[in-house]
């Protein structure tokens, strides 16, 4: 019976609004009034509370047009056991020195270069590499270095400073980098 009816309004060239509503039935899209918009609610500032508004973060490192210095902290280095971004024991003083320079100049800032060796996919080797940077950052605000001041880079396998194809090779492009950045002209 519906169909007839659909097919006889086809037929018949009715459009609905053409149509009269039969009391009881729900009515047209066009006969609705839409709701007003309401305001975005608003979020008072709570320092202590962990249900804060989210802020957008930059597309890119807050320190972009900063001069780098790939020499300062060239011997600095930190290196990773395979398949790890776990900042080792014996590279944490690297780190330290590095957290001193920072300290004693606030006016400049870190970016950390996260690498890896030529083993695995180029998106796992991107990832491991974000790991490696973000565990070198973690451990100069470990030391007392705003987060502001450290960027991180991850370049994966794509700057190896080895480029043998062996242990000794790897295990030089398993590293983190430290580059200061310093504002420009300064």
């Amino acid at each position: 019976m519906a169909l007839g009816l659909a097919l006889s309004f086809v037929a018949s060239g009715c459009r609905p609004e053409n149509l009269k509503r039969i009391p009881g039935t729900r009515p047209y899209a066009q006969d609705v009034n839409p709701l007003p918009p309401f305001p975005a609610p608003v979020v008072p500032f709570d320092a202590n509370s962990t249900n804060m508004p989210m802020i957008a973060l930059p597309d890119e490192p807050g320190h972009t047009n900063w001069t780098p210095n790939v020499e300062i902290f060239k011997d600095y280095s930190v290196h990773f056991a395979y398949d790890s971004s776990m900042v080792k024991a014996a590279d944490k003083s690297k780190i330290a020195f590095v957290a001193q320079y920072l300290k004693s100049n606030p006016q400049t800032a870190v970016r950390v270069e996260g690498n890896c060796d030529e083993r695995g996919t180029e998106e796992y080797n991107r990832s491991l590499g974000e790991r490696r940077a973000l565990a070198g950052r973690e451990e100069l605000v470990r030391l007392g270095i705003e987060s502001g001041r450290v960027d991180t880079l991850s370049y994966g396998e794509d700057k190896p400073v080895a480029t043998g194809h062996n242990e000794n090779a790897w295990k030089e492009n398993r590293r983190d980098d430290f580059i200061l950045l310093t504002p420009p002209g300064k």
